[in-house]
């Protein structure tokens, strides 16, 4: 993953953005020789994204399949959830 100093990037500004990304889906910023910051192609957020979402339906998929669920009231679920 390409680094970019935070210096470079107030410097040059999204052009070093853009020459970070050039050839990697990400690039880190660096603050004081520390990673502090990850950017991406807003189409590689997407697809990460994405992914996300596709675990997590295959997550519920899977819990509705082992019948763990709860049905009850919207009322029921917020007291449930706050502990009141």
């Amino acid at each position: 993953m390409h680094a970019i100093a935070a210096n470079e990037l107030k410097i040059r500004g999204v052009t070093a953005l853009e020459d970070g990304l050039q050839n990697e889906s990400e690039a880190v910023i660096t603050v004081r020789g520390k990673n502090q910051y990850v950017v991406m192609r807003l189409e590689q957020y997407h697809h990460l994204r994405e992914m996300e979402l596709e675990a997590a339906l295959f997550e519920v998929r899977g819990d509705l399949a082992n019948g763990n669920l709860v049905r009850e009231s919207p009322e029921a679920h917020l007291n449930r959830v706050t502990g009141e």
